[in-house]
């Protein structure tokens, strides 16, 4: 029996110098998030959003993509290894719902 776990991953994409559209990229995400075996239930892009506190006055905003999908443990691992050299990805937060 296998350990299908239900997961929500946050992106906040760094669109600066990238010449894909966002589309693009959330297409390469979901791809990514297949690869390993996740099966998506929703991806929603809720747009570009001004960081609370701003680290580099050069990138003060970000557009934040959310994925619901479902896969075993260790595809969060797989998917965080993948991106971590991704210039476009600039952070990821991956949380088990259950």
């Amino acid at each position: 029996m296998s350990d299908i776990r239900k997961y929500t991953a946050s992106f906040i994409l760094d669109m600066r110098g990238c010449t894909d559209t966002v589309d693009t990229v959330v297409g390469r995400l979901s791809g990514i998030i297949t690869d390993f075996g996740g099966k998506i239930a929703a991806v929603e892009n809720l747009g570009q959003k001004n960081f609370e506190r701003v680290v580099n006055k050069n990138f003060p905003s970000g557009i934040y993509v959310q994925f619901l999908f479902e896969g075993v443990p260790t595809i969060v691992e797989g998917i965080k290894s993948r991106l971590r050299l991704d210039k476009t990805i600039n952070r990821i937060l991956v949380e088990s719902t259950g």
